[in-house]
C-alpha cells in the first residue's frame, strides 16, 4: 500500500526526532506519534513504569489492554511461533496495513499490555515513521490512541501538545494516514471486533 505521509519532508530528514522518541522511548518516557490510523500514544511495552503512566495518563482501565506496533512481522515472532499457515497466510496479506490482530499471548507480554485477555492486540504498521522507530527501538512499541479514555483522538502535533502538556515526554510531528482506528479481528476466530 502507497500511502505518502509527509508534507514535503523524508525519513532522512526525520532521523533525529525519531532517535529523540526512541531515547524516550528507553528512558521510561511516553510519546505521542502519528501512525497510519489516528495519533497514537507509545511506551516501551516491556516497561510497568512505562506502562503505568500511559494507562494514567489516558485515564485508561488496565484491564482493556493496549496495541502493539511493529515494523514488520518478524517483531512479532515470539507471539507467532504456534500460528497455522492459514493463520500466516492472513497476517502477511494484510501487514503492513491498519489491521490489528488478537493473538494469543501465551504470558510473553506485559499484564499491562494484555489486561484481562488471555490474547494481545497486534499490528504490523505501514506508516514510515512508525516502521523506522520500530526499527530504531528494536521491537514492538505501545499504540494506543492519543486521548483521554472516550473521548476523541487528537488530529495533530500541537493538539497533542495543548492536550497533555508535560505529560509526555516527546512528540513526533508527521502526518496521520487514515482517520478512523485499525480493524481488529481475532485471528483464531476470523471475528472482527471493531471495523
Amino acid at each position: 500500500m502507497a500511502v505518502k505521509y509527509f508534507k514535503g519532508s523524508d525519513l532522512l530528514s526525520m532521523r533525529w526526532p525519531i532517535y529523540k522518541a526512541k531515547h524516550a522511548l528507553q528512558t521510561s518516557g511516553v510519546i505521542v506519534y502519528p501512525t497510519e490510523t489516528v495519533w497514537g500514544l507509545g511506551c516501551d511495552p516491556t516497561d510497568s513504569e512505562a506502562l503505568d503512566r500511559i494507562l494514567d495518563i489516558k485515564r485508561r482501565d488496565a484491564d482493556k489492554g493496549l496495541i502493539l506496533v511493529a515494523a514488520n512481522i518478524d517483531q512479532f515472532e515470539f507471539l507467532l511461533s504456534d500460528l497455522t499457515e492459514s493463520q500466516r497466510a492472513e497476517l502477511d496479506k494484510n501487514w503492513p496495513g491498519p489491521f490489528t490482530y488478537l493473538v494469543p499471548h501465551n504470558g510473553k507480554v506485559n499484564p499491562f499490555v494484555h489486561g484481562r485477555f488471555d490474547t494481545v492486540a497486534i499490528r504490523v504498521s505501514s506508516h514510515p515513521m512508525v516502521q523506522e522507530l520500530c526499527k530504531q527501538f528494536a521491537g514492538p512499541i505501545v499504540s494506543t490512541s492519543a486521548n483521554y479514555a472516550g473521548q476523541p483522538t487528537v488530529r495533530s502535533a500541537v493538539q497533542a501538545r495543548m492536550l497533555f502538556g508535560t505529560e509526555v515526554d516527546y512528540i513526533l510531528s508527521g502526518d496521520v494516514g487514515l482517520s478512523a482506528p485499525s480493524r481488529i479481528i481475532d485471528l483464531q476466530s476470523g471475528r472482527v471486533l471493531r471495523n
